[in-house]
Order: C-alpha cells, then structure tokens, then sequence
C-alpha cells in the first residue's frame, strides 16, 4: 500500500520593508474554484516532536482591516476550541474558549444586530 501525500503550498509577496503584501496558497485538493486563492492574514502552528515547542508564523497584509483582524481571530478561537475538544475531549476547556472567543465578539460589537441609520 503506497502512502497518500498531499502538498499545501503557501506563497508570500513581501514589499520593500519584507511585510507581507500579498498572500496565496494552494493544495492538492483545494476547496475553493480559485488555483491559488488570496488571503489577508494566515497563522501556522507546528509542534516539533523533538524539542516538544510550537513554531508559529503570523501574517497579514496592509489590507487586513482591524474588523476583520478581530472576526477572524473570533474565528480561529471558535475553531481552535473545536480542534481542542476533538483532541482531547475536555468539554469543560473547551467550552471556555467559546466563550472567550465570544466575548472578544461582544467586546468588539462582532455580531451586533441595531441597523446602521
């Protein structure tokens, strides 16, 4: 039985000052219609099995807006809540990072429902 291999590929196109200004990936089965879909911000964590240490890349581009920095980081907390509870089936930590994630959205008026006039 031959393994399966499957290439996430993520290309970064820094500006004079190497920040970030444009931002595209693509894998071997990518969701989306686009060949390389662009994004505004991406964050990537690896945990080293040797050193037991999490490396982190963080990026984003002069167009992400801090609306969307906070919406997206409401996101990845819901989702990182997911990741956790699936990992390790504490229900009970789990569910404090939804309802960090949700404060943050409260705090930030995320989701608020009075019509703009």
């Amino acid at each position: 039985m031959s393994e399966l291999i499957n290439q996430i590929k993520i290309n970064v196109e820094l500006d004079q000052d190497k920040f970030p200004k444009k931002i595209t990936w693509s894998s071997d089965d990518n969701p989306t219609e686009a060949a390389e879909p662009e994004c505004k911000a991406m964050l990537l964590s690896l945990f080293d099995k040797d050193y037991k240490d999490t490396y982190r890349i963080d990026l984003w581009t002069k167009e992400m807006q801090v609306p969307e920095m906070d919406m997206f980081m409401f996101y990845t907390l819901k989702g990182l809540a997911d990741t956790y509870f699936k990992a390790t089936k504490n229900a009970e930590l789990a569910s404090a990072m939804r309802q960090l994630a949700d404060y943050m959205a409260e705090k930030n008026g995320l989701f608020d429902k009075t019509p703009e006039n």
